[in-house]
């Protein structure tokens, strides 16, 4: 058993993932469903796998992926567009501009992933998932430091010390340890899934249901871990959006297995209640607590 990973009551859902994987973005409403669903019994972490160490050396010949920067990206768009219309997770094609000669890889993301986590492991969870916003929904060429370095401030991180930890090496670091921690595992394929719960763990590949993680949960716990009961008022929904900050509306009907009838209305009531505000990103909508009055923040130094 790795020493990366605690044993202990709760269950652990480990994703081998990397910032730019659509079907990493795609699985997000399930993971935040088993979040809901299982509350503090159940806890969500990440290791990097490192999609792609260099686009001019990889090649997915499926989706004709790989070598000519410009041509990839075309054809990521072209898959990611696909995926969504699977997963629901918005996607932004226009502008499209992952990879460039410049900046061939995805490997910068996943080590300023490790540099968030070196000084916060809860705000890099934050870090992680605006940096897939950023790639996915809003077409932001998120291997550029500046861009890196926005996004830290966004969230909240000391950018000083993100940028020092993202070029000293230590973060390096901290990304080849788990490199080798996705080989160990052999999750070729991202996203892959280390359920475990004590002693007991499965490793399951690609995307996957609900109800196939629960059924595992259920197998490794013996019965021990159950699903709490989730009401779907507006208040749970509220308080929801304000745990992630950040949510797309496929992830608010998941987690509270609402019908497209049922989210619509949902969503409207609380944007004519000004408990929201929808934003339009790419092909959907990505949703927020509403702003209200202007505030400072002594502390932080900003105004918002």
């Amino acid at each position: 058993m790795s020493a990366l990973f605690s044993a202990g009551p709760k269950v652990e859902v480990i994703e081998f993932t990397d910032p730019v994987c659509t079907w990493c973005w795609g699985i997000e409403p399930i993971l935040r469903k088993l979040e809901t669903q299982f509350g503090e019994q159940l806890e969500v972490s990440y290791v990097m796998g490192g999609l792609v160490k260099d686009i001019t050396e990889f090649y997915d010949s499926y989706n004709d992926i790989g070598r000519d920067p410009v041509r990839s990206n075309a054809n990521i768009a072209k898959h990611w567009l696909e995926a969504s219309s699977r997963h629901g997770m918005p996607v932004e094609v226009e502008g499209f501009q992952l990879f460039s000669k410049d900046h061939p890889s995805s490997y910068p993301q996943n080590i300023a992933y490790k540099a968030a986590q070196i000084q916060d492991p809860q705000l890099a969870k934050r870090f992680l998932r605006r940096l897939r916003e950023a790639s996915a929904a809003e077409a932001r060429q998120t291997n550029r430091t500046e861009v890196l370095l926005e996004i830290a401030a966004e969230v909240g991180l000391d950018v000083a010390r993100f940028l020092e930890d993202f070029r000293d090496g230590n973060a390096g670091l901290a990304f080849e340890r788990d490199l080798a921690l996705t080989a160990q595992y052999g999750a070729r394929g991202f996203p892959s899934f280390l359920v475990r719960y004590g002693q007991n763990e499965v490793l399951l590949r690609g995307y996957k249901g609900c109800e196939e993680f629960v059924a595992v949960i259920q197998h490794l716990s013996d019965g021990k871990i159950e699903a709490l009961e989730i009401s779907s008022n507006e208040e749970s929904i509220v308080e929801f959006v304000e745990r992630y900050g950040s949510v797309a509306p496929v992830e608010i009907g998941t987690a509270f297995d609402l019908s497209s009838r049922q989210l619509d209305d949902v969503i409207a009531s609380l944007t004519r209640r000004q408990r929201i505000e929808v934003r339009k990103v790419g092909n959907g909508h990505l949703i927020a607590l509403k702003a209200g009055a202007m505030a400072c923040d002594v502390d932080a130094g900003v105004c918002t």
